[in-house]
C-alpha cells in the first residue's frame, strides 16, 4: 500500500473554522501535507477571517501559503485536506473529482461521528439530520469512497481528540492511518497576555442550538459569584452575550480567535470552566504543563431540551474527564 501521507508535491486543504485551520497547520509542522501545502479558507466566516488575522503574526510551518478566502471549494491537488466530511460540497467533490490522498482534520465533535460511521460501513450523515434519499443515497456514496481510500493506505485521520480505542481500531482495521497529536506548533508560539480574573469559563454553542434551556445556563453564570473571564463560542447568540455581559463579575472577552490561541498562555492557578466541547480537550493539551485545571460542567438532567437525545448526550461525555457539579 502506498503511505497516507503525502511525499511531495502539491496539498489543497479547504477549512471552514477556526479549530480546522489549527489543524491544517499542525499537519503541515507533522509532515502530512508534502512540500507545498495551500490553505484555502471558506469566504464570509468571521471567527476564520479573525483567527487567520491572529496566525499572521506567528511562524508557519516550511511550505504553508494561503489562498484569497473563497465561496468556491477548491479542486483537491495531489492531496487534499478537509475537517466536515459530512459537508454536501465536500461529500460532492469526493464523487467527482478524482483524490488521491485524504487528510482528515478534527472538526469537533462531529470528527468522532464521522469515524464511527466510517467504521460501522454507514451513510455519512450529520447527527439529528434528517436526510432525504439523494442526500443519503451521496452519503453512502462518499462512506465508499473515503473507505476504498483507505483500503489503498491513502486516508489519514489527523486528531487530537479522545478518539475510544475501539474505534480508532476500527477505522484502523479499514486500512487507514489514525494520527494524534498535541498542538506541537501552536505550542512553541508566542501567546497573548492571559485575563486577570482566575476564572475562565468557555463560551457555549449549546444554548442556540436549542440543545439546553437558556435561563439554566443563565443562572448557572449568576451564580459564581466570584470575577469571571468569559470566552464566547463563536455561535452564540448575540442577544444571549448581551445578558452574559449584564451579570456582575462577568468580563466578555471577545477576541474571535479559538479558545486554543487566546487560552494557551493561562497562568498556574488559573482555571477553565466549560460546558462539554471540543476546546476542554485541546486545553488540557495545552495547559496540562502550565497548572492550569480545565473543568467540564456535569450538565444537569434538567438542563437539556427534548432536542438533545441520549446519544448526544453520551457523544457529549467524552470531553468530560474532569467534571464540575453546577
Amino acid at each position: 500500500m502506498e503511505s497516507s501521507a503525502s511525499n511531495g508535491g502539491s496539498s489543497v486543504a479547504w477549512v471552514e473554522s477556526p479549530l480546522q485551520l489549527l489543524c491544517v497547520i499542525e499537519a503541515q509542522h507533522a509532515g502530512l501535507l508534502g512540500d507545498d501545502a495551500v490553505v484555502v479558507p471558506r469566504s464570509g466566516l468571521p471567527a476564520l477571517r479573525l483567527t487567520r488575522n491572529e496566525i499572521s503574526r506567528l511562524a508557519l510551518p516550511d511550505g504553508l501559503s494561503f489562498a484569497e478566502p473563497s465561496a468556491k471549494m477548491p479542486k483537491p491537488g495531489r492531496s487534499w485536506a478537509v475537517g466536515d466530511a459530512f459537508s454536501g460540497r465536500v461529500q460532492l467533490s469526493l464523487l467527482t473529482s478524482p483524490v488521491r490522498r485524504l487528510l482528515l482534520v478534527d472538526d469537533g465533535l462531529a470528527t468522532i461521528r464521522l469515524l464511527e460511521l466510517l467504521a460501522e460501513r454507514r451513510p455519512l450523515l450529520r447527527a439529528r439530520a434528517v436526510p432525504g434519499a439523494a442526500r443519503t443515497a451521496m452519503g453512502t456514496v462518499a462512506g465508499v469512497r473515503l473507505r476504498r481510500l483507505a483500503r489503498r493506505g491513502r486516508l489519514t485521520v489527523f486528531t487530537a481528540l479522545p478518539v475510544p480505542d475501539d474505534v480508532a481500531d476500527a477505522v484502523r482495521a479499514l486500512g487507514a492511518a489514525v494520527v494524534k497529536h498535541d498542538f506541537p506548533w501552536l505550542r512553541s508560539q508566542p501567546g497573548r497576555r492571559p485575563p486577570a480574573e482566575k476564572t475562565v469559563v468557555l463560551g457555549t454553542s449549546l444554548v442556540r442550538n436549542g440543545l439546553i434551556h437558556r435561563e439554566a445556563y443563565v443562572k448557572w453564570l449568576t451564580g459564581l459569584d466570584e470575577p469571571v473571564a468569559y470566552y464566547p463560542h463563536r455561535r452564540e447568540d448575540p442577544k444571549d452575550l448581551d445578558r452574559v455581559r449584564r451579570i456582575d463579575g462577568v468580563t466578555v472577552y471577545e477576541s474571535g480567535a479559538p479558545a486554543e490561541m487566546t487560552l494557551r498562555d493561562l497562568r498556574p492557578g488559573q482555571r477553565v470552566l466549560s460546558l462539554p466541547s471540543t476546546a476542554v480537550t485541546s486545553l488540557r493539551i495545552l495547559l496540562r504543563a502550565r497548572g492550569v485545571s480545565v473543568e467540564t460542567v456535569d450538565v444537569p438532567d434538567e438542563w437539556w431540551t427534548a432536542s438533545a437525545g441520549p446519544s448526544l448526550r453520551s457523544h457529549l461525555q467524552l470531553f468530560a474527564h474532569e467534571r464540575v457539579a453546577p
